[in-house]
């Protein structure tokens, strides 16, 4: 595998799958260089994660979404886009495959490769994907193909991204709040017991609370006032 150690850093590194860092791999600049042009048929851009806080580009809505997720995931602490370029052969011919994220976890890394459900069976995707995965698992890696998610947890999860710059929140606020034992209580209820804030403040920064993992409510089903809220275990 090949990877990158600085930004257009034309000199890659290469090491054997076995020996890799994956310390050094989750640290690796994008191995594609990121541009923006008219008629461009993906859509682009860079997200700021609060995992690391820092810049991760992709490269697609999906993407994106998948970028989501992982950021609001207290399990995964690290998200590197592009990690590394893994090169096999298959029949005396090279073969050669970008993943799209690389996930530090709880259960260790995860890379991930981002791809619309309709495009799973094509004879070149799969093929791509098989062996990806055999030479990931020879490592002792998670592999993982994600395509479209679902789409009330999708909505949720994006709406919460927006109160996920914890310096915006008044740290006294975030305080009392975390004295809360919700119980089962309603988010209007919670916003209600702290009365000496304002309403929309309280809101706010509860939303920041679970989008930290400190409060749980019901994702599959759209955020409301009545939401039910309780207390991550």
């Amino acid at each position: 595998m090949r990877y990158k150690s600085a930004p257009g850093d034309d000199e890659s590194r290469v090491v054997p799958l076995a020996e890799a860092d994956v310390e050094a791999l989750a640290a690796a600049f994008p191995w594609r260089e990121f541009r923006w042009r008219a008629g461009q048929r993906h859509y682009s851009g860079t997200y700021w994660a609060a995992t690391g806080e820092r810049h991760v580009i992709y490269e697609s809505r999906l993407e994106l979404a998948r970028l989501l997720f992982a950021d609001f995931d207290s399990s995964v602490h690290q998200i590197c886009a592009q990690p590394f370029l893994l090169t096999t052969r298959i029949d005396g011919v090279e073969r050669r495959h970008i993943p799209d994220f690389l996930l530090m976890t709880q259960r260790g890394p995860t890379v991930v490769d981002v791809k619309p459900a309709q495009r799973l069976t094509h004879p070149k995707v799969a093929a791509t994907f098989a062996w990806t995965r055999e030479e990931l698992h020879s490592r002792g890696w998670i592999y993982e193909v994600w395509s479209e998610p679902n789409g009330t947890q999708l909505h949720n999860i994006r709406f919460l991204a927006g109160f996920r710059h914890r310096a915006l929140f008044d740290p006294m606020l975030l305080a009392d709040l975390r004295d809360e034992d919700p119980a089962g209580a309603s988010i209007a209820d919670v916003v209600a017991r702290h009365r000496r804030w304002p309403s929309a403040l309280v809101r706010s920064a509860l939303f920041h609370l679970i989008w930290d993992g400190e409060f749980v409510v019901d994702l599959d089903h759209q955020l409301q006032p009545h939401s039910t809220l309780t207390r991550k275990v």
